[in-house]
């Protein structure tokens, strides 16, 4: 088993703004791509699980099977266990992790996934090896990633990009690689994968209610979460520009025209037998 350990930092922590958008995510929403190859018999492991809504869902399309979802932040596996809990799910369990050395045996899992997680670790192409290794020969490796670079949006509100370049400042000083998204096709390539179907899918944003969501909880981020607190410390911004920024995804959100795309490579991997 691999020695590497995660290097990053997380770029987002777990402030009340960035689980606003961690709990909305649901199977449908964030693993189209997997959903048609799962089987109700099938192990899963769930990788950076987060609040659990994700683990929770795939636990219920695997009624027969198991699901055990893992994150790097032990704080956050309460919420996922209470998540679970909740929809009466007894067939899953959660551990912390880390996706460059897991603590599972060789050929472990039927599924392999990890949602908005190779973005923030240090060795994405450790990470897939490692999630190559602990899948069962014929099973499936499942990662969806965004692409902060290939976001896009209108009216061209003042302040936006500035958002986006300092947001990409951020995310590559604490490790990471905002513009995962495109990348992963390659990583898993460097990784020893093979059978790989790339593609890709779509979040968007545009009705009054989707607006003022999306727009206030990256206001909210902005100035009060962990996010912010690194964009101050390490140089990348003054509290005066978070405000600045924070007031551009208002003043966006409020836009009766205003729309906006958030664009995820998606791969499923298949390993070899």
């Amino acid at each position: 088993m691999s020695k590497s350990q995660e290097t990053a930092v997380y770029t987002h922590g777990h402030h009340e703004s960035v689980l606003r958008s961690h709990t909305w995510r649901t199977a449908a929403n964030s693993a189209a791509y997997l959903l048609g190859s799962l089987k109700p018999h099938m192990k899963v492991l769930d990788i950076g699980c987060g609040p659990g809504t994700i683990t929770a869902d795939l636990a219920s399309l695997v009624p027969v099977g198991h699901v055990t979802g893992v994150d790097h932040a032990p704080g956050i596996l309460d919420q996922a266990r209470a998540t679970a809990a909740g929809r009466g799910l007894t067939n899953v369990d959660f551990a912390v992790a880390d996706v460059h050395a897991l603590d599972f045996p060789d050929d472990t899992f039927c599924v392999v996934h990890a949602h908005q997680v190779l973005q923030h670790v240090g060795d994405p192409v450790q990470a897939l090896r490692e999630m190559r290794r602990v899948t069962a020969p014929g099973g499936l490796i499942a990662v969806r990633d965004s692409d902060y670079a290939a976001m896009t949006w209108y009216p061209e509100t003042p302040g936006m990009d500035a958002w986006l370049d300092l947001y990409r400042r951020v995310a590559r000083a604490n490790g990471g690689e905002p513009d995962a998204g495109r990348r992963l096709k390659s990583w898993a390539l460097r990784a020893g994968l093979t059978d790989i179907t790339a593609t890709s899918g779509t979040w968007t944003f545009a009705t009054a209610e989707e607006r003022a969501w999306w727009s206030g909880l990256w206001a909210d981020r902005t100035l009060a979460s962990a996010y912010a607190d690194r964009a101050v410390e390490g140089g990348h911004a003054s509290h005066e520009q978070l405000r600045a920024v924070a007031a551009a995804w208002r003043e966006w959100g409020q836009q009766e025209d205003g729309w906006f795309g958030v664009l995820h490579a998606e791969i499923l991997c298949r390993k070899e037998v």
